[in-house]
């Protein structure tokens, strides 16, 4: 089937063991149901096709068969999916971003809730609102990719189209550089639990990046720049309505873990003067 789909989430690329590197993308269709799409190779889509978050885009898609998330719906003919416009735009405190998105899905406020609803296998994905934020959290992690993900990524780089030359190939499965920090937010919520959660947003680990190399490669600073975005600006300035959306990992889903959502996308939305003065 076609649908039109608003792009809310688009997290780090990862590298899978099927699909090479992989983004996980989910939004919201023309009715304000959620879709999970997949394989996206995001950095391999060409002439014109890679989506901004706040994007509509078209694809044919189905339901999927090997991931069994009631939002999981697989991009059934790659060359499907089309760009409608550009980016929604962020005039007037999100505006037309609160219309098309914020007022079509329900904001949830009950983890508890979500996580049951995910055991039920009932959801996985979720716009969430915490009761507070109480931290913002940088562990060390591998800097590195599992090394048998990056030789499966090779053996499917040399099975690749043989009608491409080398560099195309080359520029096309040019692997990511893995974060080597990871970024979480933890909270209080309403159902009297204080997750921690890992952030998984695409803009976090460019973020990091662009801090690094204007830091010329401290990463001491570009963890501070990072915290002070995430945490100083979007949080304590009291400037921002600041919402999650929460995704479950297949793997945690399957398992039913304790809590098996990340978060995929932060999402602060700026307070208008007339909510500011209250």
């Amino acid at each position: 089937m076609i649908e039109r789909i608003l792009i809310a989430v688009k997290t780090y690329p990862t590298l899978s063991s099927k699909y090479a590197e992989l983004v996980c993308t989910a939004g919201v269709n023309e009715s304000g149901e959620w879709r999970r799409i997949y394989p996206v190779c995001f950095r391999q889509l060409q002439d014109g096709s890679q989506y901004q978050k706040y994007q509509w885009v078209e694809a044919d898609i189905e339901k999927s068969t090997t991931d069994g998330r009631p939002e999981s719906y697989k991009i059934k003919n790659p060359d499907s999916l089309k760009l409608i416009g550009g980016p929604i735009p962020t005039a007037d405190k999100w505006l037309a971003r609160k219309e098309a998105f914020h007022n079509q899905v329900a904001l949830e406020t009950n983890i508890a809730e979500l996580i049951e609803q995910a055991h039920g296998n009932l959801a996985s994905l979720a716009h969430y609102k915490p009761q507070e934020m109480t931290d913002f959290v940088v562990e060390k992690t591998d800097r590195e990719w599992n090394p048998k993900k990056l030789e499966l990524l090779e053996a499917q780089k040399q099975q690749f189209d043989l009608f491409k030359d080398e560099a195309t190939i080359e520029e096309e499965f040019k692997v990511v550089k893995k974060l080597p920090y990871k970024f979480s937010y933890k909270f209080k919520d309403v159902s009297g639990k204080t997750p921690k959660l890992m952030i998984e947003d695409w803009e976090i680990g460019a973020l990091y990046w662009n801090c690094l190399k204007n830091a010329d490669g401290d990463e001491a600073v570009a963890v501070q720049k990072v915290r002070e975005k995430y945490w100083d600006t979007f949080v304590q300035s009291g400037k921002y309505d600041l919402t999650l959306v929460l995704g479950t990992t297949l793997q945690h889903h399957n398992k039913r873990a304790p809590n098996p959502y990340v978060i995929i996308s932060v999402v602060p939305t700026p307070y208008d003067a007339q909510t500011l003065l209250f």
